[in-house]
């Protein structure tokens, strides 16, 4: 396993590797930006990086399994504990696709800090910090975009209702303000992530509960047993006991208001919510588990919530 830095992820002007780039692939790089994504430019160019340097990990050097950091990470101490221990569960389960070191919900408050070892399954793909295979690249490689990368994996056609792994926790953190989305996100949510401080020991813990069957057997019943309450209760401090508690959501609109108001990040992409599976974001509200869940029953995404 390797670990290496996209080195554009920040943004940052051109460099010796983009330059390795532009001699490595010569005549073959032809990478037109469309008139109407002129502004855009940078975008292309992590996209052509990603396809460059994943391209020499696996077919040229013959890793069978990288784990991606960009160069405006901060990572927890236990990083490569968690890839460590999570890398056998990753080649064995074939309805996972990758790793993530990434919380997208990881605000301060959201989360459990005593819980740093709880561990989750995610429809939605994550990045930034995260762990794939050769078979996976084997796969994405011919049909790699020219840009938008992210967004792109998190298309159907792409994630072919694979998961990835995510921690409570995050073990990465950015402080990637400046760069090429423009900090996007990085003022209202990514500033006030939580990075993971205590070392948990992955590698001599029984992870075996991240499999499907198992998991999906003690997720629903966990989110569907928990009491249907309303966000006004929530909010207005009114719910008696510990928890967890459910909060219902059956529409986008619907969805997007009650993230909204919960403090969670409230787009979708394909219909997949920021850090759900099977249409459900677990957080923390006032000290309480909440699950903001879809109706029981649920059976797949809708595409049109995007």
């Amino acid at each position: 396993m390797l670990c290496f830095s996209s080195f554009f992820g920040g943004g940052l002007p051109l460099a010796d590797w983009e330059r390795e780039l532009e001699l490595s692939q010569g005549a073959e790089r032809n990478w037109e930006v469309r008139p109407e994504h002129k502004k855009f430019q940078g975008y292309y160019k992590i996209s052509r990086h990603y396809r460059w340097a994943l391209n020499q990990v696996f077919n040229t050097l013959s890793h069978s399994t990288v784990v991606i950091v960009e160069d405006d990470l901060e990572v927890a101490p236990d990083f490569f504990e968690y890839f460590r221990a999570l890398y056998p569960i990753l080649r064995s389960d074939p309805t996972l696709w990758c790793v993530s070191a990434w919380n997208d919900n990881g605000r301060d408050g959201l989360v459990d800090p005593g819980k740093a070892g709880l561990l989750y399954r995610t429809d939605f793909f994550p990045g930034l910090g995260w762990m794939l295979m050769k078979d996976l690249w084997t796969e994405l490689e011919p049909k790699w975009p020219a840009t938008f990368w992210d967004d792109w994996m998190r298309q159907p056609d792409q994630r072919r209702d694979r998961s990835c792994i995510r921690p409570e926790v995050s073990r990465t953190l950015t402080f990637g303000r400046k760069g090429v989305s423009l900090g996007q996100f990085f003022d209202q949510y990514l500033r006030y992530i939580k990075l993971n401080t205590e070392f948990v020991p992955f590698t001599k813990q029984d992870l075996s509960y991240l499999v499907r069957e198992r998991y999906n057997e003690i997720f629903e019943k966990e989110v569907y047993s928990a009491p249907l309450v309303k966000a006004e209760d929530l909010k207005g401090g009114a719910l008696q006991g510990a928890g967890p508690f459910r909060v219902q959501y059956s529409s986008k609109d619907g969805f997007k208001v009650l993230a909204r108001s919960l403090g969670v990040m409230d787009d979708l992409k394909s219909g997949v919510p920021r850090a759900g599976y099977r249409g459900v974001v677990s957080f923390i509200s006032r000290g309480r588990r909440i699950y903001l869940a879809p109706p029981s029953g649920w059976s797949h995404y809708d595409t049109s919530w995007s």
